[in-house]
């Protein structure tokens, strides 16, 4: 069987590689090259003597580093912009300014800068070149309001979507028609300028309409679509106006572009588990609801490879699951969902009867933008033979779980996985290895 250490080691270097990936100034560059006078995003080619200014705008938790990134390849020929970033931001950009807003609630500070993000997209003709850097979080950091709400009204639905445990999708469908530049609006504003958006993405399925509520990316929702979403919640509807729709002539000259995701962060971590030896299956990087019921799904696919007697395999999971919470202790998703798949481990039984082979699997799950909840932890990572030991102690792994508190169980246990905030956010990492 593998020892938590080595269980540990080779869990974290493989989430190591998942991070590498997500990286958003190397995501960045990855995409965009400047080849003598040439620009390549992508696929695409833009030649720079057809523009008279480049620019970049933006907003999210990645946006800084996208932001340097960018000023990095472009050097001198990037004319300024202007990015709103979390508190706490201590990178410079030159020639940008970074502008502290609010999340996940909206304030103040995030309406003055998206109002300049705004100035400077409309400003911009027809030859000129937009970047608009977009990572999560850039939903609650522009906030600005539409015609007839105010910032008040929209801080107070922000807040009650949150508390009734909207999607993402619906809370951004909601934010899209109470917004002056989210729902492809910023786009618009900018129109007949080049727009090339670059998007990291936090969102399942990577819905370009749904990250960052789509600033740049034409709406397939309605004012109906978010009426419903309002009524289902019981929230009372403000002012909804509607945005542009696919085909409208905003969106002529612009190009979204996924520049990291959660799929891209999986695959590196496939390959990095298959060069340590392991045979990687990905369940799949779509996965979302309830913590505890993900972590016994996740339980029961270990246990039925153990019953066929693998050795060496590597599963791996990405998205982001929800905690009801229960209880009132300290925690977050992930290590929830370790703590709950592993005592779902130790109820299963192969046909004979044994649980002993579920010794050989070691638990790991942790957040990209290493934040796990209210906590300083990204996650953690685990076996039954840890959670043996707690016993030991008088510490009742089950008690720890109905009261939600998997924090001071695995902080009492060793088991936390801490690397301070990442400056990126793919959603989670999950795996579960067999040795």
């Amino acid at each position: 069987m593998i020892s938590q250490i080595a269980g540990k080691r080779a869990a974290l270097s493989i989430f190591q590689s998942a991070l590498k990936a997500a990286d958003p100034g190397k995501a960045v560059q990855e995409f965009v090259r400047l080849r003598g006078t040439v620009l390549h995003v992508g696929d695409r080619k833009y030649r720079l003597a057809d523009f008279d200014r480049m620019r970049v705008v933006g907003a999210g938790k990645a946006s800084a580093r996208m932001a340097r990134a960018l000023q990095q390849v472009l050097g001198a020929k990037l004319a300024g912009g202007f990015v709103n970033v979390p508190d706490g931001t201590k990178l410079r950009v030159r020639g940008v300014e970074l502008h502290s807003a609010g999340h996940p609630i909206p304030d103040q500070r995030g309406v003055d800068g998206a109002r300049q993000i705004a100035s400077i997209a409309t400003e911009s003709g027809e030859h000129d070149l937009v970047f608009a850097v977009i990572s999560g979080g850039a939903s609650a950091m522009l906030p600005l309001p539409g015609h007839g709400i105010t910032l008040q009204r929209k801080k107070q639905i922000t807040r009650a979507l949150l508390a009734s445990g909207a999607t993402i999708h619906e809370m951004n469908c909601v934010r899209k028609h109470i917004s002056a530049i989210k729902g492809g609006r910023l786009a618009a504003l900018a129109h007949p300028a080049t727009v090339i958006a670059l998007i990291l993405s936090d969102v399942i399925g990577d819905d370009l309409d749904v990250i960052g509520s789509g600033p740049t990316v034409p709406d397939l929702k309605t004012c109906a679509d978010a009426l419903a979403v309002l009524s289902k919640y019981g929230i009372p509807s403000p002012v909804l106006t509607e945005t542009p729709k696919p085909g409208d002539a905003a969106f002529e000259r612009v190009q979204n572009l996924i520049v990291g995701s959660n799929r891209l962060s999986v695959d590196a971590a496939r390959k990095r588990a298959k060069a340590l030896g392991y045979q990687p299956i990905v369940l799949s990087t779509t996965i979302d609801g309830e913590t505890r019921d993900i972590a016994r799904m996740h339980a029961a696919i270990a246990r039925e490879m153990l019953y066929s007697g693998e050795r060496k395999v590597c599963f791996l999971s990405g998205g982001e699951t929800t905690v009801t919470l229960r209880g009132k202790g300290r925690g977050g998703r992930n290590q929830e969902f370790v703590l709950a798949a592993l005592l779902a481990l130790e109820e299963g039984k192969d046909p004979k009867g044994r649980s002993e082979d579920a010794r050989r699997v070691t638990v790991f799950s942790a957040g990209t933008d290493g934040i796990d909840g209210p906590t300083d932890a990204a996650g953690a990572c685990g076996n039954i033979t840890l959670l043996k030991r707690a016993r030991q102690q008088g510490w009742e792994p089950q008690k720890f779980l109905a009261q939600n508190d998997s924090y001071t169980l695995w902080e009492k246990i060793a088991g936390l996985v801490k690397t301070g905030p990442t400056g990126t956010n793919v959603m989670d990492v999950r795996i579960l290895l067999i040795d």
